[in-house]
């Protein structure tokens, strides 16, 4: 699939690509044009409204990001030759496209991991770059925090701030996650700024559910708010915490049959420092940090420093990977229901959220839809019988891993948390 990126006053072609309205509106479809995609033009306007100035290679960031995560929807796994790998050759404008497509490889290789899709990029110039605000607002917030409306990003904005530190939270909307993002924001320290963003990325036809590249877009939201701080236009590097569990940022697959890519990697150590390395390159002063990714979610939530404020909200967050299809619900079954649930479960505190499939040993027609379950006990299983290595066979072996050692043990504590849910609920 080949898609054309840029601002809406490009001289498209139409050449059989699917054009995409960058910042702007696809407009009608006219004689001789085919209809056009679009993003961004919301996220745009709303950090212009703030009087925020943001680096130029962010807004070319920002630019790729966009153009990622609207081949991401527009893109049919279904229509692939193996039902899940897609091919995607993008030309993305931006401002310096000289430096871009000497990254273009390592981002290609970062898409690669994230998505297991094949990416193709080219930078051509033409690309966006905001005129600074007339009296530009320097925050004075000395981190960035992604706030998704989750637990985990909800744990990592209030230890945050019980720490000290002041974050200014960064927040991807969509529908369903706005008011508990802008709830939790009010309820943390104090109430910290918040910078709710939406990429708006449509395009024609129907909207690929899978959605794997996204993760691309939240870090193009942080990494833009980060250089917009009061801290990086004095010169300084800015920290930019991407909280989540080290067993889902991780996800390792359960059975064989399952992709690591099944479930989003937008916190996994080897796409954090793909990432990391390009904007190191690019110039851009915001360092990438997840301080969960040797801890569960149960000792994520044990661990939080401020238990009162945690119990108050935490059965508000939402973790399902299905809520929109039930409704605005936990399913209760997916993964990330179980890896809730288990968590709940080792903290200890009552779990008062509804699940609308709660009982999880049940095996009838109602429930015969729901592989996790089935997936995570033969985890537990093969882990126990044949050991933790076999289980985990490559999962860990990328080359940008680190010390694997504490991720081991980080998965086995996973695992048993899992392993003492099921317990509890019969499941065999």
């Amino acid at each position: 699939m080949r898609l054309f990126c840029a601002p809406e006053d490009y001289a498209f072609a139409e050449d059989g690509a699917l054009n995409v309205v960058l910042y702007g509106q696809p407009g009608a479809v006219k004689q001789g044009r085919s209809a056009r995609a679009s993003a961004g033009q919301s996220a745009k306007t709303e950090f212009l409204r703030a009087r925020l100035e943001a680096a130029p290679r962010a807004w070319d960031f920002l630019s790729l990001a966009l153009s990622v995560v609207t081949a991401d929807l527009a893109g049919q796994r279904s229509a692939s030759a193996d039902g899940w790998t897609r091919e995607f050759d993008l030309t993305v404008a931006v401002a310096d496209p000289t430096f871009w497509n000497g990254q273009a490889a390592a981002i290609e290789a970062a898409l690669k991991f994230l998505s297991t899709d094949r990416w193709r990029l080219k930078f051509i110039g033409g690309g966006i770059q905001p005129a600074p605000p007339r009296n530009p607002a320097r925050p004075d917030e000395n981190c960035v925090v992604l706030l998704s409306g989750g637990m985990d990003s909800l744990i990592g904005a209030i230890d945050l701030a019980k720490k000290g530190l002041k974050p200014i939270a960064v927040s991807n909307v969509v529908r369903g996650d706005g008011d508990n993002q802008a709830a939790f924001a009010a309820a943390i320290g104090g109430g910290l700024r918040h910078l709710a963003l939406n990429h708006n990325a449509s395009p024609p036809g129907d909207k690929e559910p899978s959605q794997r590249a996204r993760s691309l877009i939240f870090l193009a939201f942080g990494v833009l708010t980060a250089t917009a701080l009061g801290a990086y236009h004095a010169g300084g590097e800015v920290p930019f915490y991407i909280c989540e569990n080290g067993f889902i940022a991780i996800n390792p697959p359960l059975t064989g049959a399952r992709l690591g890519s099944l479930s989003t990697r937008t916190a996994h150590p080897e796409f954090l420092s793909r990432i990391q390395s390009v904007l190191a390159a690019a110039g851009l002063r915001v360092k990438m940090l997840n301080p969960y990714e040797h801890m569960t979610k149960g000792e994520m939530l044990k661990a939080c420093g401020d238990q009162a404020l945690l119990k108050s909200l935490s059965a508000q967050s939402v973790s399902c990977g299905r809520y929109r299809v039930f409704n605005y619900k936990h399913c209760g079954r997916c993964i990330p229901c179980q890896v809730r649930r288990a968590a709940f479960l080792a903290w200890g505190e009552k779990d008062t959220t509804f699940y609308k499939f709660d009982p999880l040993g049940k095996n009838d027609a109602e429930h015969s839809n729901f592989d996790d379950v089935r997936s995570v006990a033969m985890a537990v299983m093969e882990a126990r019988n044949e050991g933790l290595e076999a289980w985990l066979g490559s999962a860990l072996a990328y080359p940008r891993m680190g010390d694997t050692a504490p991720l081991r043990e980080l998965i086995r504590r996973g695992l048993d948390e899992l392993a003492a849910l099921h317990r509890v609920h019969g499941v065999k």
